[in-house]
């Protein structure tokens, strides 16, 4: 399966402020985002529900993939592309049974033996950090650019950073082996989400390019 992780925005009620949430995702949408999470710890089913069919349809209307976090249930009923599952909830193997082999199945992995038994599992793609901190989630362990690079180099699924990662740090992924990243506050708490976007887009798109002649060098030497 093929997907586009470049730019990967992670919702956060948290950062709505003015605007709605399907408002800041029109914005993000608009501007370059290539896959959108839907995450929601204190909705009720029905309302998550609800809103994960409007927002569904604001990302068909771009082409967009979308991913639920944690809730089998909300994917499967709303016809999302697929879940987001952490290391404390689901496991793997039984969200993928659950999901079927056409669904995209996301896991957090912040171990080299946590990303090798996600991609055993039936992973699509894993999300590792926090590479920064996060704002979002107090209790995020740090990650090093290194351990980061391990897990990279560890597993054949694509590998998506994240936490804190935002417009001004960046580049600092490059040579890491990531095939994109994965951003709350610095898309949904950007005073210009859509400018935020589309440099998040550029330097992405400029690690990915940098990275690949670098491997071609290395191949050919």
């Amino acid at each position: 399966m093929k997907l586009d992780m470049r730019v990967y925005a992670v919702t956060d009620r948290a950062w709505t402020g003015e605007k709605t949430l399907e408002e800041q995702l029109r914005e993000a949408l608009e501007a370059g985002v290539t896959l959108v999470q839907l995450r929601e710890k204190d909705l009720e089913e029905g309302a998550f529900l609800e809103e994960a069919k409007q927002i569904k349809e604001l990302t068909d209307a771009y082409g967009v993939p979308l991913i639920i976090n944690d809730r089998v249930d909300i994917a499967l009923a709303c016809g999302a592309a697929g879940v987001h599952v952490g290391q404390e909830d689901l496991d793997a193997g039984t969200v993928r049974e659950l999901l079927g082999p056409d669904r995209i199945l996301g896991v957090t992995a912040k171990t080299v033996e946590q990303a090798e038994r996600a991609e055993q599992a039936g992973a699509d793609y894993l999300g590792s950090g926090a590479v920064f901190g996060s704002s979002t989630k107090k209790n995020a362990k740090p990650m090093t650019i290194e351990q980061l690079r391990q897990i990279t180099s560890a597993v054949s699924v694509p590998v998506v950073a994240i936490g804190g990662i935002h417009a001004e740090n960046i580049d600092q992924l490059a040579g890491t082996g990531i095939a994109g990243a994965a951003v709350v506050s610095g898309i949904f708490g950007a005073r210009d989400i859509g400018a935020a976007v589309r440099s998040l887009r550029a330097s992405v798109d400029r690690i990915l390019t940098e990275d690949a002649g670098k491997r071609q060098v290395q191949e050919e030497t």
